[in-house]
């Protein structure tokens, strides 16, 4: 009897050290306002506008992680992606887009400083003609570290497959926000 009521509670124990998917991204999240200097592995490729890194930080599912820098207005702006899934299927890509975003809304983050933030985005239904989808997902009170941070999931389709993105970037101001006037 005590060990059929303890196999629940050893079920759900998780071992130290092992990663799941939710404590990665929270990680990456974390590293934002510090530019992801943390987890900037290897330089990939550079050009004079940008600079890809590889991630140290492999995320749980993901087939690949990129962080770039770009130079811009005399500052650099970082920004993180991971392709989650690449596939023929389209119902294959919308059930893991579906998944994702499901578990980013609401996500509770608790950044180092010790404030807790939690994601919120709207759900895009994925419709194969458009070829193209995308939710975005911000912090409900963002503080001033993370008032721009956007993090967006997209599913694309490049022929002949379907990427499933994940991207975490700087959103320097809005789109309906006019930019600098040069008369």
């Amino acid at each position: 009897m005590a060990l059929c009521t303890s196999l629940p509670v050893f079920s759900q124990f998780k071992l130290p050290g092992t990663k799941d998917f939710t404590s990665d991204i929270k990680a990456v999240i974390r590293d934002y306002p510090h530019n992801y200097e943390k987890m900037r592995g290897s330089v990939q490729s550079q050009s004079p506008q940008q600079t890809d890194y590889e991630s140290s930080l492999k995320i749980t599912g993901a087939e690949s992680v990129t962080i770039s820098r770009y130079s811009a207005d005399n500052k650099e702006i970082y920004s993180w992606s991971a392709v989650m899934l690449t596939t023929e299927d389209f119902e294959v890509a919308k059930g893991k887009f579906k998944t994702l975003f499901a578990r980013f809304n609401n996500m509770a983050v608790k950044m180092d400083y010790g404030v807790t933030f939690y994601l919120k985005g709207k759900y895009l239904e994925p419709i194969e003609e458009r070829g193209f989808t995308s939710s975005l997902f911000r912090f409900e009170l963002p503080d001033r570290a993370t008032r721009k941070m956007i993090l967006e999931l997209s599913m694309q389709y490049e022929f002949p497959e379907w990427k499933v993105k994940i991207l975490i970037y700087e959103r320097d101001r809005e789109d309906v926000e006019r930019g600098d006037v040069i008369e």
